[in-house]
């Protein structure tokens, strides 16, 4: 029987290992960086079960961005600090190495040394525009690496669950609410 997997559109096993091993080899730089860095890996920042102070301002950025035509903007910033409070709730009930996983995700994006290469954002995330974090989410989602399809896709889901959980965000989306009984 000829072996058709040659001829099979996709990725092969071949491809796969070496996608698992510069996964693995960029997340272990960016967790030794981090951690060579002073990076507050084990604190989170005030009011919060997770995330870290640095997380802060990349998720005051981008959730914005992800969550476009969404928020009502005189509500922005409180509407903001609710789908991060769940975020951060929604990283609390993850597997240990799950979060762990995208706490070092987070670190990647925060992480000065890291964050211009893999976003394009070479200044600090409070002084970057819609237009580049919309870039860098785009860069990403169209990434010919499978790992960074990967990140964007757990950070937008991540602050999409976080958003339409909140009963605040439910009558945007004309949502009642659940069933009373």
């Amino acid at each position: 029987m000829p072996d058709t997997t040659a001829d099979a559109p996709g990725i092969n096993r071949r491809q796969l290992l070496k996608l698992g091993l510069f996964g693995t080899a960029v997340l272990t730089t960016v967790g030794g960086i981090a951690s060579l860095g002073g990076c507050s890996a084990d604190t989170p920042a005030q009011g919060f079960q997770q995330l870290r102070k640095d997380d802060l301002p990349m998720l005051r950025r981008v959730i914005p961005v992800v969550l476009v035509g969404a928020l009502p903007a005189e509500q922005q910033a409180a509407i903001v600090e609710g789908v991060l409070l769940a975020l951060d709730n929604n990283l609390n009930q993850l597997s240990p190495s799950l979060n762990t996983q995208l706490l070092q995700l987070f670190d990647l994006l925060t992480l000065g040394v890291t964050r211009g290469a893999v976003t394009g954002i070479w200044g600090s995330w409070e002084n970057a525009n819609d237009e580049a974090v919309q870039a860098f989410l785009k860069r990403w989602e169209n990434s010919s690496f499978a790992l960074l399809q990967q990140g964007q896709n757990a950070l937008t889901n991540l602050i999409l669950l976080s958003c339409y959980s909140t009963p605040a965000s439910w009558p945007q989306c004309g949502y009642p609410g659940p069933p009373r009984i």
